[in-house]
């Protein structure tokens, strides 16, 4: 099959996941047809990532592609991919998660039946460290630019994710992921293609999403520089009818790492950034959802 034909290219970058990467990989493999390809970017990993890898590509001439790079993170892994890819749609999952039976199929249906569209967002399984399953399907996608930038960045109604989202190659291209964050660079493209593209669901699971408990990486000492860095790339590439947002999702972003710090068990951390939420936007901060863990935690006594 010549690139052009090929409707679906399916990234998977990975670093250090040798142990799962194969879940991954046979999901896609199962259902993989001549209309889709398969890479594989491997970031450096350190562990046996690159041997099963290889083994895979024996083992499957044709069916996939492996590429070896130095570490430079996920965000350049994927922005590798990209580039690389050949199809008209990317479809990027991670490493630990898998594809269910029948997603590509469901992708390729809605495609049909909306030609149109530059990116299909489908349900997914979350999978957590105790055997728990929950199951959310698409929010719709309506309205101005803003409403839905509001709505995926400030109330939190918009949810898309790796694995049960397929984008047009050439949006990825215009906002490629930013490499300057190791952590949160899947916002900035997700916002940026929900203000921009015409967009289909389907309202089943996609992907199984396995979460992790190691809630302590998200706490970061580096809280201003992050936040600061984070905002800028966001609103990089949003149109200047959403900039007006940009102060209240700065916030949004301390209230992340406050409830990131909850979770950590650090209740100092925790305090501090709601503070610094509530100075930059109390209308933001008074959020009921994140109002009463603030009061719990201020009402604390070590």
């Amino acid at each position: 099959m010549t690139p052009s034909e090929i409707l679906i290219s399916v990234i998977i970058p990975t670093y250090n996941y040798g142990a799962v990467v194969g879940r991954a990989l046979d999901s896609v493999l199962a259902q993989w047809e001549e209309d889709v390809e398969l890479l594989v970017i491997n970031d450096g990993s350190r562990d046996n990532t690159a041997d099963v890898l290889d083994d895979y590509a024996s083992r499957y001439p044709g069916k996939l592609q492996v590429i070896h790079q130095d570490n430079a993170g996920p965000a350049a892994a994927r922005n590798n991919g990209i580039r690389l890819a050949s199809g008209r749609y990317v479809l990027l999952l991670d490493a630990d998660d898998e594809l269910l039976p029948d997603a590509l199929q469901c992708l390729r249906q809605a495609l049909q039946e909306t030609p149109e569209a530059e990116l299909v967002l489908g349900g997914q399984v979350s999978v957590y460290p105790d055997g728990r399953q929950r199951v959310r399907l698409p929010d719709p996608v309506t309205g101005s630019p803003l409403q839905r930038a509001r709505r995926y960045l400030l109330e939190k109604r918009i949810a898309i994710a790796h694995g049960s989202s397929l984008f047009r190659r050439e949006l990825l291209l215009q906002r490629p992921y930013p490499e300057n964050l190791r952590g949160g660079e899947d916002v900035a493209v997700f916002a940026f293609v929900l203000v921009n593209a015409r967009v289909a669901l389907v309202n089943k699971p996609l992907a199984r999403i396995y979460k992790h408990s190691d809630s302590l990486r998200h706490v970061r000492h580096d809280d201003a520089g992050y936040v600061a860095r984070m905002t800028h790339e966001v609103f990089a590439g949003l149109p200047e009818a959403c900039q007006s947002l940009r102060t209240r999702y700065e916030a949004q972003r301390y209230l992340s790492l406050f409830r990131a710090a909850l979770l950590a068990g650090d209740r100092a951390v925790a305090r501090s950034c709601y503070l610094q939420a509530a100075k930059i936007s109390l209308r933001q901060a008074l959020r009921w959802d994140y109002l009463r863990k603030a009061v719990w935690t201020f009402l604390q006594v070590r």
